[in-house]
């Protein structure tokens, strides 16, 4: 059986009309802490909301072996722009529900019911990770700080989700 990779590849996708290079914070943040814990960030971009935009990028990093994991902050809210749930269910292959509870749960603590209006969501394609999640401060910290990092933790116990990567193309 194929081993866990020694250093974990992620993508970091902000998803935003108005951010950029000088704006975007969590997009940086979260490729230092990504980096902090000896993971390697492949690539990141600034992608429109636009669903054919996401998920041609989406598509592009899924198709790169060095790349496990794909994180999207920003667009998971309830507005009309807001797209990238749309984007990422079209394309998974197996949803993870687990990642929308236990967020929720977590950001419950930091913002109260109006975690309501993050539609925070993850999945499996084409054996890569992929992970929505809100593009505010908190939202994107809740998600890193409280699930991600832990479960990305080759070390976390029971599992992880860094074990798992050799068999998430199993037939």
């Amino acid at each position: 059986m194929n081993q866990p990779p020694e250093q974990v590849g992620f993508a970091v996708m902000t998803v935003s009309d108005t951010r950029d290079t000088r704006t975007d914070k969590t997009g940086p943040w979260l490729r230092e802490q990504i980096t902090a814990e000896g993971h390697a960030v492949i690539d990141h971009a600034i992608i429109h909301d636009e669903v054919e935009l996401i998920q041609a990028r989406l598509r592009d990093w899924i198709a790169n072996e060095s790349i496990h994991a794909i994180i999207a902050t920003g667009g998971t809210g309830l507005t009309g722009r807001d797209v990238t749930p749309e984007a990422f269910k079209a394309l998974y292959d197996k949803e993870m529900e687990g990642f929308s509870a236990v967020f929720h749960q977590v950001s419950f603590q930091s913002v109260g019911v109006s975690t309501i209006q993050s539609r925070a969501t993850a999945g499996i394609a084409g054996g890569t990770y992929l992970f929505a999640i809100p593009g505010s401060s908190g939202g994107c910290k809740d998600a890193w700080n409280h699930v991600l990092r832990a479960e990305f933790d080759r070390t976390h116990r029971p599992c992880n989700l860094v074990d798992l990567i050799p068999r998430l193309t199993e037939r």
